[in-house]
């Protein structure tokens, strides 16, 4: 049986079925098996599932929350960045990408970006100038941008047949504005395919 703790673009935890590619954490947010609050900390970020031999603890009592998501797309756009630690080549890539001074740069930006009170933050940009693996509002639920298509997500069944990618005017977007300038600027983000 699916628990709650499959992240949205939107950055909800949700029960879902979708296997994660990718496991993430915003401090200890649980009770037992329930989700108590949405975040505990600035500190957002995405792991690999496993480390070194190493497989996080799952629902441990007074231990972060081990969360998961499709994909790294999916990631990036609820709001979170490569692990320091785990993704050490993947982390300095993105840092360098948007030319901040270390994590607490990029956490303290990226909850700027992602957060607007307790509500999701989005933001503007044209269609024309987004790149592949950032997150849009595409009728009211998230779609991901590839090339000149547009692939509405659900945590139903994840990815569902291509649109094509509007040729004008500005998009809502749900990537925080930090990690779309890192995707633009080479970061090589992984959507699953």
């Amino acid at each position: 049986m699916p628990h709650r703790n499959r992240v949205t673009p939107y950055g909800d935890i949700v029960v879902s079925s979708l296997r994660g590619a990718w496991m993430g954490n915003r401090g200890c947010i649980h009770d037992g098996f329930d989700i108590v609050r949405p975040w505990n900390g600035r500190r957002w970020i995405i792991c690999k599932l496993q480390y070194k031999g190493w497989v996080a603890p799952k629902w441990e009592p007074g231990r972060w929350t081990a969360l998961f998501f499709q994909d790294e797309a999916v990631a990036l756009a609820a709001g979170h960045r490569p692990c320091a630690l785990c993704r050490r080549d993947d982390y300095v890539r993105y840092r360098d990408s948007i030319n901040a001074t270390g994590a607490d740069d990029i956490d303290l930006r990226l909850h700027h970006d992602r957060l607007d009170g307790r509500a999701k933050r989005t933001h503007r940009r044209a269609w024309t100038g987004l790149p592949a693996g950032a997150f849009v509002e595409l009728d009211g639920a998230p779609a991901l941008i590839r090339g000149d298509a547009v692939v509405p997500w659900s945590p139903d069944v994840g990815y569902a047949a291509p649109r094509v990618r509007p040729a004008s005017g500005d998009a809502v977007v749900l990537t925080p504005s930090a990690s779309v300038d890192a995707i633009l600027a080479g970061y090589p983000v992984q959507f699953a395919t």
